[in-house]
């Protein structure tokens, strides 16, 4: 069985399963558990939701586990695989769909894994296309307002976020891991049995003596007597959250301070999250996957406050996804740029022009004037390369926003190869070479 999705869909008209899509997507995972031998018995099952920051919560304690010498597996938006050996993760979706889902599980199962870290978005989770998989932890870094055009509602959404804690609470360890700082941590608290809670300014978990780099974050992990000293080798405070996440999960585990310690360390950056790209030039230039208005708040708070020279910011929306963030991240980012280059995210079928538009009203709306420092620009290659030339001196930032580590790009009905990484890489090159001539 090749499809797992084809074979559905034989058994199941294309309008019937569409039109009863979760039931759809509920029949193709119990197909795919059938097919691969119900694969995730016997393993154990760390599961991470939030809307941001996910991903690199999952790679922390991925990498966690995997120094302190567990057989770990981790499924992330950005990659998948065993230890060491990660596969840069081709699929345009967080979770992936249940056939290949459970095919990984298997090949995990068979390569003697004994923990697997598995990042589950709240599509995932409403779809049931994680059923048969039995986490035992639950860990959430925040819930804010996303993915609206799908949930139609946030308490929809919450509740798709929720369902990984009751999923928790029925197996193994019923251990959850809550950011106490977002305003819905109680919900997820009732929803398991036992729960560290972890936060700034709230929680078991607390985080002090913070000291932010450029290139990384040091502070103290403290949670009644015991203290842990952090190094995160990822910049911004919002990642300071995510690895008190990973802190909680190690100690449930059973990790020493030393081992928790040296593997959050051990994690030398993730794939397009605050990716500096140096090619010489005398500014920084930085990828990062920011997409929604809170990720967007949490980036600024730390970004625009250690930027001495000029910030500029490059981002755009996708089509046929939630249009009302669009003049909510224009005017967060107008408020926090000096120049804003708006462009292409995925447009898909929907008018490009049109996306930035919205997005340019919301700039509009905190000051920003067009073509003035506020730019629109439909190509992306086009605006990350003029975005690089707005910047020259050695405090200055330019960032390139929203997609980060995808290696595709969706014009119309046509995907296309595509890295924010590599454009930026090969312009800021040519832009060193022609300064070198000059």
């Amino acid at each position: 069985m090749a499809n797992i999705r084809k074979l559905v869909k034989k058994i199941i008209p294309t309008s019937i399963f569409t039109a009863i899509e979760p039931i759809g997507h509920l029949a193709e995972s119990v197909i795919a558990n059938i097919r691969y031998g119900f694969p995730s018995r016997g393993m154990h099952i760390i599961g991470v939701t939030g809307t941001n920051g996910k991903t690199t919560t999952t790679l922390l304690i991925q990498k966690m586990l995997n120094e302190a010498g567990f057989k770990v597996g981790v499924l992330s938006t950005v990659a998948y695989g065993i230890g060491n050996d990660i596969q840069p993760q081709i699929e345009h979706i967080t979770t992936a769909q249940a056939g290949i889902l459970q095919r990984r599980l298997r090949d995990f199962k068979r390569a003697g894994v004994q923990w697997v870290v598995l990042e589950s978005s709240s599509h995932s989770l409403a779809q049931h296309r994680t059923w048969g998989v039995p986490y035992e932890i639950a860990v959430m870094t925040n819930v804010t307002y996303e993915h609206l055009d799908y949930h139609k509602t946030f308490e929809r959404y919450l509740d798709a976020k929720r369902r990984l804690f009751t999923l928790a609470a029925k197996n193994g360890r019923k251990f959850g891991v809550i950011n106490a700082d977002d305003p819905n941590a109680q919900k997820f608290v009732d929803s398991i049995p036992r729960s560290t809670t972890y936060g700034f300014k709230h929680g078991d978990l607390q985080a002090s003596r913070i000291k932010l780099a450029g290139d990384h974050s040091t502070f103290t992990a403290t949670i009644g007597k015991d203290t842990y000293k952090i190094r995160i080798n990822i910049p911004g405070d919002f990642n300071i959250s995510n690895s008190l996440a990973a802190v909680a999960v190690g100690r449930e585990l059973g990790l020493t301070k030393q081992q928790i310690e040296k593997g959050i360390a051990a994690l030398d950056g993730v794939e397009g999250r605050m990716t500096v790209i140096d090619e010489g030039q005398k500014f920084k230039a930085i990828v990062d996957f920011a997409g929604t208005p809170d990720a967007f708040t949490r980036l600024f708070s730390g970004l625009r406050p250690a930027t001495k020279g000029k910030l500029v910011v490059v981002f755009g929306s996708p089509g046929r996804r939630d249009e009302a963030k669009r003049p909510i991240q224009g005017e967060i980012a107008g408020h926090n740029a000096d120049e804003l280059i708006i462009t292409e995210e995925d447009d898909r079928d929907i008018d490009g022009n049109e996306i930035m538009r919205q997005i340019a009203a919301g700039a509009k709306k905190a000051g920003m004037k067009q073509g003035k420092n506020l730019h629109l620009i439909l190509n992306r290659e086009e605006a990350i390369g003029f975005a690089l030339t707005r910047a020259s001196g050695p405090d200055d930032v330019v960032i390139i926003l929203g997609k980060g580590h995808e290696k595709t790009i969706e014009r119309g009905s046509v995907t296309y190869p595509w890295s924010d990484i590599e454009v930026t890489r090969a312009a800021l090159r040519e832009l060193v070479k022609r300064s070198n001539k000059k």
